[in-house]
């Protein structure tokens, strides 16, 4: 393992994915996981990555060890956490001290006590006591060569309980080596002008190098982090995604743009900025949790526009309704096409999808005009950019891109007296000048019509092979007649290198989903840079 950066040590960003990220419900890391996600950290290049508390549980244990052997860091130093030592004891004979010397990192976050009701209830000792274990576990830690940064745990409950003890926590740290005293909302509560002014007061009093640890319980969790960097803090503590205990923590990403993008500060190596994006969505892969599409900087919906109005500004300067360049963080800015849409939003979506409509404004009008009708019928092509893209381009070629003609379509849902069902589709279409029936069975009504008419339109066109169906959602729309209700589907296909979305609306479920395969399977050969027959 090699550790190396090419930053000074004047500021630090220090993510705790790891370890307070995998404490959110729904998470559970193996190690092969936390390898993972480590590396993907360190590409990015954050100083510092905490892997985990080694001796409190076999994983964490095994990652430290496997993470010395597996992973040559470029940009980050492992972290290892863990507590100070217990009362009464000493450092240099506490077990759970002894495993963090023997985890190989060579940074331990300590986590200590610093409100005094949590001394004296949880630790159960007194306040002095408390204070002598932070001392003898930061100095034990630094006799072994260990940096050490110490969590002041319930830092700013305890300031307002007790400030003149909770400082005292602080120097006791900072006098006994610790290179940072990290000030932490553990509970989430803080505003950030009250964390602006406890962050102020407190560097002022003991003059140690703070860091900043917030939860994002109100909602605040960057905010607050910044806001302590407003007031002095040299240290950030964030997880990706802002994954965490409860609501979760604050978010490394948006706090990282700010520090590079509104700051000033360089945060991170040349270059990592713009893969922001890609490593926010490859750990959301990772904890196998779906990427929150409206995050900032990194969600797909970050530089989208919808309005009309926006668009028409857009077309004009992108920087009139987007307050950096998309790029910067490795996204793209996106037009969404709706009942909203206007002109310009027509134009912009045009020319992001590879449709020139050349100012036509009689073209666009009739685009436009189309999108709407549409929409009132239920259908909605900001989530289904293919299908808008065959529209599009139908209206501006005058005719619709035709692969095939469909004669009939038919589904059968057999229920049978052992309790089991099933399921069987049968197509008929035109291709190529031949007329096709094809049947196929599925595990379920739509299943065996997408596999119908994959075994109809293979032979003719074999590009067709590749394709998969990936995702399937079904909406009923408002609606006066109960069973007899719109039904909305949306399908996602993939052809291996690229994903693409389609909608169909009808009044049942199987009709609706017959529409959107149908555009799918159409993209699908537009993609391939299929020509249709003559």
């Amino acid at each position: 393992m090699t550790e190396t950066s090419e930053l000074d040590d004047s500021f630090h960003v220090f993510d705790t994915t790891l370890r307070d990220g995998a404490q959110r419900e729904g998470i559970n890391l193996t190690v092969a996981d936390k390898l993972a996600i480590a590396r993907h950290l360190d590409d990015f290049g954050v100083g510092f990555i905490e892997g985990g508390w080694p001796g409190a549980n076999p994983r964490d244990t095994e990652f430290f060890a496997r993470a010395q052997q597996e992973i040559d860091f470029k940009h980050a130093q492992l972290v290892a956490f863990g507590a100070t030592r217990r009362a009464g004891g000493k450092a240099s004979e506490d077990p759970q001290v002894r495993a963090l010397v023997e985890s190989g990192a060579p940074v331990v976050t300590l986590v200590a006590k610093s409100h005094d009701r949590h001394v004296e209830l949880a630790l159960r000792t007194t306040l002095e006591e408390n204070l002598e274990m932070v001392r003898d576990t930061v100095s034990h830690l630094r006799s072994e060569g260990r940096r050490v940064f110490v969590d002041c745990e319930h830092f700013f409950d305890g300031y307002r309980a007790n400030p003149s003890y909770a400082k005292a926590v602080v120097r006791a740290a900072a006098e006994a080596g610790a290179d940072v005293v990290v000030l932490c909302d553990t509970n989430g509560g803080m505003l950030p002008a009250q964390v602006q002014a406890v962050v102020a007061t407190v560097l002022a009093d003991t003059g140690a190098r703070l860091g900043i640890h917030a939860q994002d319980d109100t909602g605040c969790a960057v905010a607050n982090t910044l806001a302590a960097v407003d007031a002095g803090a040299t240290h950030v503590q964030c997880t990706a995604n802002g994954y965490g205990e409860r609501v979760g923590n604050s978010n490394l990403f948006p706090v990282v743009a700010a520090l590079e993008l509104k700051y000033g500060k360089k945060v991170l190596p040349e270059g990592a900025l713009s893969e922001m994006t890609r490593i926010s969505h490859a750990i959301a892969e990772v904890v196998n949790l779906t990427p929150s599409t409206h995050q900032p900087y990194v969600g797909v919906s970050a530089f989208a526009h919808k309005a009309g109005l926006h668009a028409s500004a857009i077309k004009v300067d992108p920087d009139l309704y987007q307050h950096i360049d998309p790029e910067l963080v490795g996204n793209t800015m996106r037009m969404l096409v709706s009942d909203m849409a206007g002109r310009a939003s027509i134009e912009l979506k045009g020319k992001e999808l590879g449709v020139d409509l050349g100012g036509d404004r009689e073209l666009i009008g009739r685009v436009v005009s189309r999108v709407k009708e549409r929409e009132l019928q239920g259908y909605t092509y900001e989530a289904a950019d293919a299908s808008f893209e065959l529209l599009l381009r139908e209206e501006a070629e005058g005719k619709a891109r035709t692969y095939f003609d469909v004669e009939s379509w038919r589904a059968i849902v057999e229920d049978r007296p052992d309790g089991s069902h099933a399921n069987e589709a049968t197509v008929k279409l035109f291709a190529k000048g031949e007329r096709i029936v094809a049947t196929a069975e599925g595990n379920g009504p739509v299943n065996a019509l997408d596999r119908a008419l994959r075994v109809a339109l293979e032979t003719l066109y074999p590009q067709l092979a590749n394709l998969e169906l990936v995702d399937y959602k079904v909406r009923i729309l408002e609606g006066k007649h109960g069973t007899e209700s719109t039904t909305r589907v949306l399908i996602s296909t993939s052809d291996g290198a690229g994903e693409w979305s389609t909608v169909g609306v009808a009044k049942n479920v199987i009709a609706a989903s017959w529409q959107a395969l149908e555009d799918a399977y159409t993209y699908g050969l537009l993609r391939a840079g299929v020509e249709p027959p003559a």
